[in-house]
């Protein structure tokens, strides 16, 4: 995992990753008679032998996607099954995050690294409890955690609803109230961090494609994609009224960049994970003070 390495290639002394670390959907592979597969990928067909099935299963994923060995009766039972795919991809998806916890234990166990690993509002609740099994990466959601001894931190990947009803997903009161139970456990805001996956509503990094009724991108007269503002306001409010020292966010993957709220620093640098980068912010912080920040990408 490139995100666990990033702390000794940077020289950081902790690392956070915010969520939305699951992948999006399973590629079946249908196994053929002479022993190779079939698959669809990245919209076009593949068919592997050999050395070529392992790669491809590496390729599907690295871009973020389960790769799924089955037969023709298997991928039929399972499209004719809705509650069975689902079980499959949750499955999937566990698997997934507990080779990744198992990854990041051996990595971090003799490392002086300080590793906050939090789920976003794509990520299934059933990953919670196997990021908790991790013995050396620190799962955040709804605490107040202990940055380096000087500095809070307080996170949730839970977010202003969408119009994908994803698991974490909640009204603005909802999670307004999540946000005050978090607050009330701080007791120095200004040397606060806030790790909130979704950013603050009209920051300019709370920015994503218009859509309309059918859930599809609004074009304009010229062609040109429409964006809007989809941020929190529970999120804006929290800020805007504490004043923490930094906000770190993610959620709109198309909005890499920062924006001040008062004295408070947000950053989004968004995502490109089903390419196989790793976007980050480097950021150097110090008493009531970030003294510096860069966008990362690779």
């Amino acid at each position: 995992m490139k995100f666990i390495n990033a702390g000794k290639f940077y020289k950081a002394s902790v690392i956070v990753c915010g969520g939305d670390i699951t992948g999006k959907m399973i590629v079946p592979l249908i196994s053929m008679p002479d022993g190779g597969y079939e698959a669809e990928f990245l919209g076009r067909k593949e068919t592997v032998r050999g050395d070529d099935v392992a790669q491809l299963e590496k390729n599907i994923s690295q871009s973020g996607y389960y790769p799924f060995k089955t037969t023709n009766e298997g991928f039929s039972e399972l499209r004719a099954d809705p509650a069975k795919l689902d079980k499959l991809f949750s499955e999937l998806m566990v698997e997934r995050v507990r080779s990744w916890v198992k990854y990041a234990d051996a990595k971090l166990k003799d490392s002086s690294v300080k590793c906050f690993f939090n789920a976003g509002n794509d990520d299934r609740l059933e990953i919670d409890e196997v990021l908790q099994e991790s013995k050396y990466m620190v799962w955040p959601e709804g605490k107040n955690e202990d940055v380096d001894g000087k500095h809070e931190m307080i996170s949730t990947g839970y977010t202003n609803m969408t119009p994908w009803n994803c698991p974490r997903d909640v009204p603005e009161e909802e999670l307004a109230k999540r946000i005050e139970e978090m607050t009330s456990k701080v007791s120095d805001m200004k040397n606060c961090i806030f790790n909130f996956h979704c950013p603050p509503i009209d920051s300019t990094i709370d920015t994503a494609p218009k859509l309309d009724e059918n859930l599809r991108p609004v074009v304009s007269g010229g062609g040109e994609i429409m964006m809007a503002a989809v941020g929190s306001t529970a999120v804006r409010s929290a800020i805007e009224k504490y004043q923490p020292l930094l906000g770190l966010h993610g959620h709109m993957h198309e909005s890499k960049g920062s924006s001040k709220i008062g004295r408070t620093l947000c950053l989004n640098p968004g995502s490109e994970y089903s390419e196989g980068v790793l976007r980050g912010a480097l950021v150097t912080i110090e008493d009531d003070k970030v003294k510096t920040f860069q966008f990362t990408s690779g």
